[in-house]
C-alpha cells in the first residue's frame, strides 16, 4: 500500500478569543476603586508553512481535523488573558491551497512560505478598557469572537526541473534510478510506479531534480487510470522528457504512436505548450530496440525533437542526456524573473464604503451584513441590558439606523444582523435611539463621583428644608 498522498481535504478551526472580564477594584477603605476587568486573549491561528523535510500529505489524510487553542478570559486586577497558541502545520513544497469550490487561495512554493488558513478570534475587551469619561463604571465586558472554521483542499504539485513522461513500463523508473541516487520500485508490468519519484542529478556545475510521473495512458486527462491524479505534478517542471519504449512487446504500439498519444494527453490537460521537449529512445540494449530506434529517429528529428538513444540497463548515452538536460534547466532558470523583495500592498477603503450593507429580502426582513456589525453582535452578552445598549450605540454611530430608514424600514419591521444561518433578529423601533431612554446614562455610577465639600452639603440640606417648608405653608390638617 502506498504512503504517498498528494490531495487531502483539511478541516481547520482557529482558536476562540477569550471573554473580557467585568470587575471592580476593591480594597480596604476603598470598596469601589473603579473598573479593573482585563481583556480576553486572542485565539490561535492555523498556519500552513512549507517544510522541505515533508514530502507527502499523509498525516492530514489520517487526521484531517486540526484546531488551534483558545485564548484565556481576562481577570480582575487588569490581568489580560493569555493568547492562544498558533497551530503550525508543515506542508510539502509545491502545495496549493484551494477552497471547496476549487478556487486557489494560496500557492506555497519555497521553504518557509506560509498561509493563514484560519484566523483566531479577537479577545473581548474588559470593562477597564471600556471605561471613558462618559462611562466611568461599565457593568459589562465584551465576549470573545469565535475563531474561523474553514474547509480547505491541499493539492501537492511536485517541484522538479525535469519531468519524465511516457507509457507504463517505458523505463522511466529505471532511467531515474541510474541518473540519480533514487531507488524506485522497478518491474516489467504496467502501473508499477504508483507515486511520483524524485531524483537529484548533478551534471557539471548544474544540480537539478528529475520527477518520474507515472500512470499516463490514453484518456488519462479525462480521469482514466492514474494519469489524472499525477498530471498535476508535471505543471511545475521546466523540461519534459518523453521516454519511449523501443522494445515493447505489445503489437499495437510503437514509439511514434506512443509519443502522439502522450502529447495529446498533455495538450488536453493544458498549460504545457511552452515547455521544451526531449525524446529519449530507451532500451536500445535490446537488439530489436536498437533497430527500431534507428528507424524512428529521423522522423522524430524531422518533427523538431532532440533525440537521445539510451539504455538504463547498460548505462549507454546517459552522460550526454544528463548534460543536455542541465543546459535546458540552466536556460529555464535564467529566463525566470528575479524574485523581488516582499512588497506591502495597501488597499485603502473606498470613500463611500460604509462598512456594511442593508438589503430588504423577499419576506420583508431587512438584513444587515458587514464585518463590524456582525463582529459586534458576536461580542455582545444579550443577558446584560447595558451591553445591549452599548451595541445599539455602536450600530447607531456606524449609521445602521439611518440606512434602515433609507431602505424603507418602519417601526416593527424585522431586522437581522448576520448571515441567515447565524443571525440576531429583532423588531426595529426607530423611536428608541440606541436604547438611551431604556437604559438612561449607562455606565455612570454616583458612587464613583467625587464627594461634595461640607459647605455645599450644608447649602443643599438648607435648600431641601426651605423647599419642604414652602410645601407645607398654609396647610391646615383640620380643614
Amino acid at each position: 500500500m502506498t504512503t504517498f498522498v498528494d490531495r487531502v481535504e483539511l478541516h481547520v478551526a482557529a482558536g476562540n478569543g477569550g471573554h473580557g472580564c467585568a470587575s471592580v477594584h476593591r480594597e480596604k477603605f476603598k470598596p469601589l476603586g473603579g473598573p479593573d476587568g482585563g481583556n480576553g486573549g486572542r485565539g490561535g491561528d492555523v498556519i500552513l508553512v512549507v517544510d522541505q523535510s515533508v514530502t507527502t500529505l499523509l498525516d492530514y489524510h489520517h487526521s484531517p481535523h486540526r484546531k488551534a487553542t483558545n485564548g484565556k478570559p481576562g481577570e480582575g486586577g487588569n490581568r489580560s488573558g493569555k493568547d492562544g497558541q498558533d497551530l503550525v502545520l508543515p506542508v510539502p513544497d509545491g502545495t496549493v491551497v484551494l477552497d471547496k469550490a476549487g478556487n486557489v487561495l494560496a500557492d506555497l512554493v519555497g521553504h518557509g512560505t506560509s498561509y493563514v488558513a484560519a484566523q483566531g478570534g479577537r479577545g473581548g475587551l474588559g470593562n477597564a478598557a471600556l471605561a471613558s469619561a462618559r462611562r466611568k463604571a461599565p457593568g459589562f465586558a465584551l465576549l470573545g469572537v469565535p475563531g474561523d472554521l474553514q474547509d480547505v483542499v491541499l493539492e501537492l504539485k511536485t517541484v522538479a526541473d525535469v519531468a519524465l513522461v511516457g507509457y507504463p513500463s517505458a523505463g522511466k523508473s529505471s532511467l531515474i534510478s541510474v541518473l540519480s541516487a533514487a531507488k524506485p520500485k522497478i518491474a516489467d508490468y504496467p502501473f508499477t510506479t504508483l507515486v511520483p519519484n524524485l531524483g537529484v542529478v548533478t551534471a557539471g556545475s548544474t544540480v537539478y531534480t528529475v520527477a518520474d510521473v507515472p500512470g499516463l495512458i490514453p484518456g488519462a486527462s479525462q480521469g482514466r487510470g492514474l494519469g489524472l491524479e499525477f498530471l498535476r505534478h508535471v505543471e511545475r517542471c521546466s523540461v519534459l522528457v518523453h521516454v519511449l519504449d523501443t522494445a515493447t512487446l505489445e503489437s499495437d504500439r510503437d514509439p511514434l504512436s506512443d509519443l502522439d498519444i502522450i502529447e495529446e494527453e498533455l495538450k488536453s490537460y493544458g498549460g504545457l505548450d511552452d515547455r521544451p521537449r526531449i525524446v529519449v529512445l530507451n532500451k536500445i540494449d535490446v537488439p530489436d530496440g536498437k533497430d527500431l530506434a534507428e528507424m524512428v529517429r529521423p522522423d522524430l528529428e524531422a518533427r523538431g525533437y532532440r533525440v537521445f538513444e539510451v539504455s538504463a540497463v547498460a548505462h549507454t548515452g546517459l552522460k550526454e542526456l544528463s548534460f543536455a538536460l542541465a543546459d535546458l534547466v540552466a536556460q529555464a532558470r535564467a529566463a525566470r524573473p528575479k524574485e523581488e523583495a516582499t512588497r506591502i500592498v495597501l488597499r485603502p477603503k473606498a470613500v463611500d464604503d460604509a462598512g456594511f450593507t442593508v438589503v430588504r429580502e423577499d419576506d420583508g426582513l431587512f438584513r444587515v451584513r458587514g464585518e463590524k456589525p456582525e463582529r459586534w453582535v458576536r461580542q455582545t452578552d444579550f443577558n446584560n441590558d447595558e451591553a445591549v445598549g452599548y451595541l445599539a450605540d455602536r450600530l447607531n454611530r456606524l449609521g445602521v439606523e439611518e440606512e434602515l430608514m433609507k431602505a424603507g424600514a418602519r417601526g416593527g419591521d424585522g431586522v437581522a444582523i448576520g448571515p441567515e444561518e447565524n443571525a440576531v433578529v429583532f423588531d426595529w423601533e426607530p423611536s428608541v435611539m440606541a436604547g438611551a431612554e431604556m437604559l438612561g446614562r449607562r455606565g455612570e455610577d454616583h458612587r464613583f463621583e467625587a464627594p461634595r465639600p461640607a459647605a455645599q452639603r450644608r447649602r443643599d440640606r438648607q435648600a431641601e428644608r426651605d423647599e419642604a417648608e414652602q410645601a407645607y405653608e398654609g396647610f391646615d390638617p383640620f380643614d
